[in-house]
């Protein structure tokens, strides 16, 4: 059951945001609005534009056109203090753009290598991220390496292993791990179950619908799984040749497309 739809404030905004490579490669004139709490889902077969879209609303591809709107809590003023603040995320300088990155959003990477570091241990990978933020107590590290080893479903008994000993699904989940232990305010997810076999995403998929609401993430998720958007996001994006061709609530978009493009994606006919 999806999570109700109720009024919250926006998090993150697309403004008529605009990344073309070439004709029909990449994504345009995307306007959309996140709210606090929301999973969206993006949606479309392989070169809609969604991956492009993703990597723009995250900082890591500068737009043509059009203003990716964050909406931070912790964003500081010139005399160090934190204030609440809209932040045109490509007028703010790259530094704070990895600030942000780095104190209030994570990133999961279809693969788990992008995402992690293989030379060091698991819990190293998890503990790192606490550090950007400040904590330096080992003891307190390693407790919450072994925590969050426990919540993706890895042995803790495992966190002085290097990651290149794990499996494509373990990978996954110590990414899963290393991004969350922050609690970040906004994620985003890059087909996570992407390349793995049907029981492990299954699995994954279950413990990520779990972290999810628990921590009461907001997300923007790409996928070209319709199952995996239907049990993640409260709301759907359909993408095709770089433009959003329809967006609502997932179950009625799924349920009962509208758009000639989505009745095929919902039907199955195109192939991801």
């Amino acid at each position: 059951m999806k999570r109700p739809q109720l009024e919250r404030p926006g998090l993150l905004e697309a403004r008529d945001v605009t990344r073309l490579y070439g004709p029909g490669k990449g994504c345009e004139g995307i306007d959309f609005r996140l709210h606090e709490g929301e999973v969206l889902g993006i949606v479309g077969e392989s070169g809609s534009g969604k991956s492009t879209l993703l990597r723009t609303l995250s900082g890591m591809e500068t737009p043509d056109a059009g203003r990716v709107i964050y909406h931070s809590s912790v964003d500081r003023g010139h005399d160090g203090a934190a204030q609440d603040g809209e932040l045109d995320l490509y007028a703010i300088g790259e530094a704070r753009r990895r600030a942000l990155l780095r104190m209030e959003w994570g990133l999961v990477h279809q693969n788990p290598r992008d995402g992690l570091r293989l030379g060091v241990s698991a819990g190293a990978n998890i503990g790192e991220r606490l550090m950007a933020l400040g904590e330096r107590h080992y003891g307190q590290l390693r407790a919450a390496g072994q925590d969050w080893m426990g919540r993706v479903e890895l042995d803790p008994g495992r966190i002085d292993d290097a990651p290149q000993h794990f499996s494509g699904g373990m990978q996954q989940r110590l990414q899963i791990a290393r991004t969350l232990v922050t609690r970040p305010r906004l994620v985003f997810m890059d087909e996570p179950t992407g390349g793995l076999d049907v029981s492990v995403q299954a699995r994954l998929l279950d413990m990520l619908r779990t972290l999810v609401r628990e921590l009461g993430l907001s997300v923007v998720l790409v996928t070209h799984d319709l199952a995996v958007a239907r049990l993640l996001a409260d709301r759907l994006m359909v993408m095709r040749r770089g433009r959003v061709v329809e967006a609502g609530l997932t179950d009625q978009i799924l349920d009962d497309p509208q758009h000639a493009y989505t009745q095929l994606l919902v039907s199955s006919v195109l192939t991801p």
